[in-house]
């Protein structure tokens, strides 16, 4: 069976869409042949970066989209996920670990993401944020 090598998903800002985008994440990373616990893991990171794509990027303007495009080579698997809002400073993201900020409800994504991928890279500017993580394939470490 051949691995599809590419797969975009564009969202409407709805936070009811952050279940279509980790089951794609499940779905892709099942077919590069990544096992389920790396599957769960890579969907979560997937979870979390559309959360903060939709939440805080776009402020869930119905206008606005988040695009996720999934690629595949015999060495990795490479998840970029793009929101249409003004970016942010991500030098001056809070410690999720600091203990101010322990209890509260958010602030975790990219932390998440960062413990379950194996690269994971932010570029924001005024025309959005570009959130770049990628992953070995199994036996590519």
């Amino acid at each position: 069976m051949l691995t599809p090598t590419h797969r975009a998903v564009v969202l409407e800002s709805r936070v009811d869409n952050v279940d279509r985008a980790e089951t794609a994440a499940e779905e892709f990373a099942a077919a590069a042949g990544f096992d389920e616990p790396e599957r769960h893991r890579i969907a979560m990171a997937v979870r979390e970066i559309t959360v903060n794509a939709i939440t805080h990027g776009n402020r869930c303007e119905a206008g606005k989209k988040v695009t996720i495009d999934f690629s595949v080579s015999p060495q990795e698997l490479v998840i970029q996920i793009r929101d249409q809002g003004e970016g942010f400073d991500a030098d001056g993201l809070p410690d999720p670990l600091a203990p101010d900020n322990l209890l509260r409800q958010s602030g975790r994504g990219i932390f998440l993401a960062r413990a379950f991928m194996d690269d994971v890279q932010l570029l924001s500017n005024a025309n959005g944020t570009e959130v770049r993580m990628s992953k070995h394939r199994p036996g590519n470490v």
